[in-house]
């Protein structure tokens, strides 16, 4: 049963806050100032549990990538794929946010990641009966995709109640550091288990790392959970998924706020965020090194976005709409830089401030969404940024391709970078109203 969290976690008064706040920097001073939203216990079991998963995930990501490659030879199948386990998020990430605004998030996190297992136990076992087939691996690439769809708000949404809005920075940044790191393990033992043991081992490890993070849900204190009482009220249950869905929308439409924000942030990833495609390009064609320049690209972005993470969770940083811009207008500089770079030893450090950039802009924009959010409607607000956001990887990665076939990689990737200039421009100029809004919720 849900509770209020205890008097000690209730807001103070402005006075009291100022004190307090003078305290907290006190004693939060030092390297544990990074680590501050673990105190608490239930967010240090969902941290815990969460990056064993999430290696796993990625993981299969690349065991997933591999068997098709190893079963058709073509690139084709293997875009093929991707975009099937990306394609349910355009279709159910809004639902995803009913759901978390529904139910229990934690009753609704051990349904998904659950499902999740079972997918991984199942292709696991179609691989090592030598029976398993394309057909078979894109169903349940779309199956994942569809759990994952309804997953990620949830998962986003349930951070504010194991932490509360005091700590809310501090966790998100943990949680972005938590992925970055993930996505750069992952692949490396990823390909060594591969060339060990073969790849259905990846699917069966996957599968197994569900464990911790199921177990820990359950040993999450209900009490220990900041749950505030929601403030516009419950809708009738009487309403339909998509009523509670469209709810959502007409909220975030009508908030300045969070219009801007997902709006600003979503056209910023959907022109910038597709860098990643046409790295095999800049690599052989305009670096000319090949192999050894595509992974040592990658690994410097991954590197760049850790660090922008890790220095979120040191930072006193403030969020708010300002910032956001901010680092969305640092990373596309950063973006034209880089496709400008005439050497690899300039763009290694500019892919590595685009990765840096990107990942304070999105940690700076998930946590202003999240405050600023209501919360009988923050799942749904979470589902319409991962709308916005993951679902502009789709088209993003076409309008890259385009533009590097039309134009050339270097130049197609300084086009994307003007357009989140121009975007980021527009944003400053109509930020007032936004911030005007954001003033009178404080």
């Amino acid at each position: 049963m849900w509770r209020r969290a205890p008097s000690r976690k209730l807001e103070l008064t402005t006075s009291a806050a100022g004190s307090d706040l003078s305290a907290n920097k006190t004693q939060d001073d030092g390297w544990q100032h990074g680590f501050t939203a673990l105190r608490q216990r239930n967010f240090r079991l969902y941290w815990t549990g969460q990056l064993i998963s999430q290696i796993g995930t990625f993981m299969q990501v690349t065991g997933q990538a591999w068997l098709v490659l190893r079963i058709t030879r073509s690139g084709w199948q293997l875009g093929l794929v991707g975009a099937l386990q990306y394609l349910p998020v355009l279709l159910f990430a809004l639902f995803g946010g009913v759901l978390a605004d529904r139910w229990p998030k934690r009753t609704m996190l051990i349904a998904t990641q659950s499902a999740q297992m079972i997918q991984a136990l199942v292709l696991w076992q179609l691989v090592v009966s030598n029976h398993v087939q394309l057909w078979e691996v894109d169903l349940l690439a779309v199956l994942l995709g569809i759990t994952s769809s309804l997953d990620q708000p949830i998962r986003s949404s349930i951070v504010v109640e194991l932490v509360g809005k005091d700590h809310l920075s501090n966790a998100i940044a943990l949680n972005s550091a938590l992925m970055n790191f993930a996505r750069i393990l992952g692949p490396g033992v990823g390909g060594l288990v591969i060339a060990r043991s073969g790849v259905g081992a990846l699917f069966l490890i996957n599968a197994l790392s569900f464990l911790p993070i199921l177990a820990n849900l359950l040993m999450m204190r209900s009490d220990d959970f900041f749950h505030q009482p929601p403030q516009l009220g419950t809708s009738p249950s009487r309403l339909s998924a998509l009523t509670r869905a469209r709810e959502g929308l007409i909220y975030v439409w009508q908030s300045p706020p969070l219009a801007l924000v997902i709006g600003v942030v979503g056209l910023v990833l959907l022109f910038g965020a597709n860098f990643s495609v046409v790295l095999p390009l800049i690599a052989t064609n305009v670096l000319h090194g090949g192999a050894t320049a595509f992974g040592l690209l990658s690994a410097s972005m991954g590197l760049g976005a850790l660090s922008g993470t890790i220095w979120l969770m040191w930072s006193a940083t403030t969020p708010s709409i300002a910032r956001v811009l901010g680092g969305a207008l640092a990373f596309s500089i950063a973006l034209a830089a880089f496709a400008l770079s005439p050497n690899l030893p300039l763009a290694l450090m500019m892919i590595a401030a685009t990765g840096c950039a990107e990942a304070i802009f999105g940690a700076l924009a998930t946590t202003v969404l999240q405050m600023i959010a209501p919360d009988a409607l923050r799942g749904r607000v979470a589902s319409v940024a991962i709308l916005f956001f993951t679902g502009s990887i789709p088209p993003g990665y076409l309008l890259a391709g385009w533009l590097s076939s039309e134009f050339g990689a270097a130049l197609g990737l300084l086009i994307c970078a003007i357009l989140c200039l121009t975007t980021v421009g527009i944003g400053w100029w109509r930020r007032g109203p936004a911030e005007a809004s954001m003033a009178t919720r404080a």
